[in-house]
């Protein structure tokens, strides 16, 4: 699939792509875009068992060392604390283990999406 370079919503198309290739690897969506006041998850999926928290990058561009490069400490604390806020409010996954993963979306040379996908990218302090 290709994204556009640029436009308001490629993130949204991005999230909505992410979800369909996260799929085809065999998880499968639990919700999309929860939002507290701690911050925001992109994706919550499921992988057998474990709770999958998700961060999905889209870069137009590979400057600024790229999608997955973007997702730096202050950026995993507010993930951290989110995917805590959701556990609260949804007792059914306390006794899971959970991990967070980064889904970064790049366009290639021939402006096709590649996928980097780094399971456990951080682990909660």
């Amino acid at each position: 699939m290709k994204l556009p370079r640029s436009n308001k919503n490629s993130g949204g198309e991005a999230e909505k792509q992410a979800a369909h290739w996260l799929t085809q690897q065999g998880l499968e969506v639990v919700a999309r875009n929860f939002r507290c006041r701690q911050g925001e998850i992109d994706l919550i999926m499921q992988d057998g068992n474990t709770l999958v928290f998700t961060e999905v990058r889209w870069r137009s561009y590979r400057s600024h060392g790229g999608a997955l490069a973007s997702v730096d400490h202050h950026k995993q604390r507010r993930l951290i604390l989110a995917a805590q806020h959701y556990l609260a409010r949804h007792p059914q996954y306390h006794d899971r283990p959970c991990r967070f993963d980064v889904l970064g979306m790049e366009p290639d040379n021939n402006d096709t999406v590649r996928y980097q996908w780094i399971q456990n990218a951080f682990y909660s302090e």
